[in-house]
């Protein structure tokens, strides 16, 4: 791109001079959405005051973009796809995208030949960058985009020790939250209805289930059974826990879904809720208000997930990635007839 004549401002000196990042800095220059009309002012000033001028070779490079982000959903289980999580996240990205000029793509990747053809066409050009959601415990392709340097983040994590930029809720919190409610109401013989294990989320909620019982002094009286976030599985995995625990009196499901089912398992049971069992679930859709009992269940910021996602995209797609970035956002316990 050639050298630097002496004494020319560079963007992170814009940036600095500011007090904004050099993202920012960049979509001021690009005339891009999303700066609030102080923050362009500002930079603007900036430029003036240190007389920047853009590096117009490298703004042609930058040009030549897709206008395009592709997300990426590797859920096997094609059922999951009628869940309302997946709709409700793919609304929020593209509610979060909207100001961009972006496209979002929507592209399923489930096997090894998927995986590498996706990669493949993220390579030459067609994205500008990836969404991945769904990702399961042991899934490679987080590693294949990052050793492709291609900007990426992901919806959860495969593991406590993810190293890709990710977003994710706070589900050891809101998990423990929901059996900490289910204990001050004095129920002590509290089940849990899991999502998938090879899931961290679903990993992380049952810890969540068992912290609040170890505080409790409970750590001895754990009653679990695994579902896949289903109505149905949900139904089956309460009435094997009643079967096998007919003391129950509380439940917290992994999901709104889940919990639905297990409410009509507890009805074939001839059981009330929530006089004979307490029930919780988990995600706070608009299903949780329509069961009878009304859900309580603890809320994801499914919105505040959308925007932190697209926001740490962008970032690496203007900025590169010097850093991968982490983000938990809090859980909220709502409570309604089902408790």
């Amino acid at each position: 791109m050639g050298r630097r004549r002496p004494g020319t401002p560079t963007l992170e000196e814009v940036a600095a001079h500011a007090r904004v990042g050099r993202g920012t800095v960049s979509r001021v220059i690009n005339n891009a959405a999303g700066v609030k009309e102080s923050t362009r002012r500002a930079v603007q000033r900036a430029i003036e005051e240190l007389g920047y001028v853009p590096n117009l070779a490298a703004r042609s490079l930058a040009g030549r973009r897709a206008d395009a982000v592709a997300l990426v959903m590797t859920e096997p289980d094609w059922r999951l796809f009628a869940e309302p999580f997946f709709s409700e996240i793919v609304r929020s990205l593209g509610d979060a995208l909207t100001d961009t000029g972006l496209q979002l793509l929507l592209t399923l990747v489930r096997s090894d030949v998927e995986r590498q053809r996706f990669l493949e066409y993220a390579r030459g050009g067609r994205v500008d960058g990836v969404l991945l959601m769904s990702v399961h415990a042991g899934d490679p392709l987080p590693d294949m985009l990052a050793d492709a340097r291609l900007p990426t983040v992901l919806l959860g994590r495969r593991s406590g020790e993810e190293y890709v930029s990710y977003v994710d809720a706070d589900n050891i919190g809101g998990a423990r939250s929901a059996v900490s409610h289910l204990l001050a109401q004095g129920r002590r013989a509290i089940a849990t209805i899991t999502g998938p294990l090879d899931l961290y989320a679903a990993r992380c909620r049952l810890r969540g289930y068992q912290e609040a019982l170890a505080l409790a002094g409970l750590e001895g009286e754990q009653r679990v059974a695994e579902s896949d976030f289903t109505a149905e599985s949900g139904r089956r995995a309460m009435a094997d826990l009643i079967a096998r625990h007919p003391e129950i009196d509380g439940v917290l499901a992994a999901s709104d879904t889940t919990a639905a089912g297990a409410l009509e398992a507890l009805r074939t049971a001839g059981r009330r809720v929530p006089e004979d069992v307490a029930v919780i679930g988990f995600d706070d859709f608009s299903l949780a208000q329509r069961t009878a009992p009304r859900l309580t269940t603890v809320r994801q910021p499914i919105e505040e997930i959308g925007r932190a996602m697209v926001r740490l995209l962008l970032e690496e797609m203007e900025e590169g990635a010097v850093a991968w970035r982490h983000v938990i956002l809090r859980t909220e316990l709502v409570v309604r007839e089902s408790t």
